[in-house]
This record gives C-alpha cells, sequence and structure tokens, in this order.
C-alpha cells in the first residue's frame, strides 16, 4: 500500500482557478501536460469512477508536488517500495487525482484514456511549445554527456506526432534536421541531438526559472559549458535545395563551377545534380512558377 502525504501543500488557487486549469498557453500547464502524456496514465472506471495516475522515483517527488499545487482539485501523492525488474527495491512516489471535471479537461486536450504510448500528439489547442516539449524531454528523454564526453539531448517516443514535432521545432532552433525512423528491435523512435545542436537546444527549453525536473534542469545547465575540442572538425546542419538553386545547377552543369557560385561543396553540388538527371528529385519548376520560393 501506498503511504499517503497527509499534509499535502495548501493550495494557491481561489475558487476561480478551475477555469484556468491546464491552459496549456501558461508555460507551468504546457510542461505539465507534456509531463503527463509521457510517464500518466488515465483510466476510467463505471460512472464518474477513474483517476490519473503518476508514478516516479521519489527522488523526484518534488514535481509532483508542483503538479498538485497546480491542481484546484483534490489530490494525494504517496510512497510506496516494490520490487521491479531493474530493482529489488524500488521506493516510488505517486500522484493521484480523482475528479471527473479535471480528467475530463486532460482527455479533451489530447491525453487519451488507457495505452497511450503510440497515440499522443501536442495538445489541439494553442500551448506553449519549448514548455510543452521541455515536459516530454523530463519524462521520456534524457540530458547529459555521452561516454565519449560528448553533451547531448534525447528522446525515446513511440509516437509518431511527438516525435516529427520534436524534429520540427529543434530545426527551427538549431538547424539539424533529424528524420525520424523506427528502431527495429522495439519500434519506438530514439531522436538524439550533440555537441552544438544539444547545447542550444538544452538552453532554450531549459530557460531560467522554468518548471523542470531539478536533475534534468542541472544537466542541461552543465551543456553550456562544452567547448568543441580543437582539431573536431565541424559539420554545419544541412541546407535544403530551393528550386533557384537546382536551376542553377542545372544551367551549369557542373558541381564545381556551381558550388562557387551557390556557395556549397562541390561534394554537395554533384550528388544533388545526380539526383536531379536521375529523377530522384523532381526538378524545379520554370522560374517565376513557384509561389513559395522566396
Amino acid at each position: 500500500m501506498a503511504e499517503q502525504d497527509h499534509n499535502p501543500p495548501p493550495p494557491l488557487f481561489d475558487m476561480d482557478a478551475t477555469a484556468t486549469f491546464m491552459d496549456v498557453r501558461d508555460p507551468r500547464y504546457a510542461y505539465m501536460f507534456g509531463f503527463l502524456q509521457a510517464d500518466g496514465h488515465l483510466s476510467s472506471g463505471r460512472g464518474r469512477k477513474g483517476r490519473l495516475t503518476v508514478e516516479l522515483s521519489v527522488r523526484d517527488i518534488e514535481i509532483l508536488r508542483e503538479f498538485q499545487r497546480l491542481t484546484p482539485y483534490r489530490s494525494t501523492i504517496g510512497e510506496r517500495t516494490r520490487s521491479t525488474n531493474f530493482a529489488s527495491a524500488h521506493h516510488s512516489a505517486i500522484w493521484i487525482l480523482y475528479a471527473l471535471e479535471a480528467r475530463t479537461i486532460l482527455n479533451d486536450i489530447g491525453l487519451p484514456y488507457g495505452p497511450k504510448s503510440a497515440r499522443i500528439t501536442p495538445p489541439r489547442v494553442e500551448f506553449s511549445r519549448r514548455d510543452y516539449l521541455r515536459g516530454i524531454i523530463d519524462a521520456d528523454g534524457s540530458v547529459g554527456y555521452t561516454g565519449q564526453d560528448l553533451p547531448f539531448l534525447s528522446l525515446t517516443t513511440a509516437s509518431t506526432a511527438v516525435g516529427a514535432y520534436l524534429c520540427h521545432y529543434a530545426k527551427k532552433v538549431t538547424g539539424a534536421q533529424r528524420q525520424i525512423k523506427r528502431n527495429e528491435r522495439d519500434g519506438v523512435y530514439n531522436i538524439v541531438y550533440v555537441k552544438e545542436a544539444a547545447v542550444e537546444l538544452a538552453a532554450h527549453l531549459y530557460y531560467p526559472g522554468c518548471l523542470a525536473l531539478e536533475r534534468k534542469r542541472a544537466s542541461a545547465a552543465s551543456l553550456a559549458a562544452w567547448q568543441r575540442p580543437a582539431g573536431m572538425k565541424f559539420r554545419p546542419p544541412g541546407r535544403r535545395w530551393k528550386p533557384s538553386e537546382d536551376r542553377v545547377l542545372l544551367r551549369l552543369g557542373d558541381p564545381s563551377r556551381a558550388a562557387i557560385e551557390l556557395d556549397r561543396s562541390e561534394s554537395s553540388c554533384a550528388v544533388r545534380l545526380w539526383r536531379l538527371n536521375t529523377g530522384l528529385v523532381a526538378l524545379p519548376p520554370d522560374e517565376g512558377e513557384n509561389p513559395d520560393e522566396s
């Protein structure tokens, strides 16, 4: 049996607080929602029965207390020790929320009932994006240094929508492009950013004063001290080819000349020209026919 916390922190809300509960435009709720999507479990029962549960290592109990403070409905935090596949005596903390109104709000925004790992998607309403992603990373990701002492930030998820959204967002922040692909062993996505991309993304997601797991916040902060070792080659993020560049490449027909005019590597120009000539990529429209080109 879990031991209940009989002295939960006092509520921080007045009677109107339920009107703003889980407004994911608020950075705190956006983070909380991302975390709940990844690490929470919403179960239903007959009538009004059902509950939301989040179970974490007891070392992370403070984040559950923050969630309790942010929730204007009665909830409990307990602790238990049990045997798992990873430890003979795992000490965990459990937050439980029963209120049907709260569960309905969460479900409407995008927290499914029952098994959900492959079904979750970013919120269906406007939301604070970097805070939502930090919640996902805190629950299902990692931040720190590899065995080779390189900074990294990663996410493991079964959700195509969440994985694709992280890749889309991180490209805007860092310029680093990732193509998601399920691994063959267990069918999940492992998305990893390293070196400068990891440093930049971690600094963006874990900004001063944000709500986060303290250990992840500390790991993210430690990345800022990394400097690229002398002699380590730098490969800039990939640059997408524009139709205007394709036209120049086809007109010149010479990768070495195109490399100078387009400020690209000769090898990149050679590969792109080969793909255009073999039909692996579509030929660019005639100049003036592409309204999206700028």
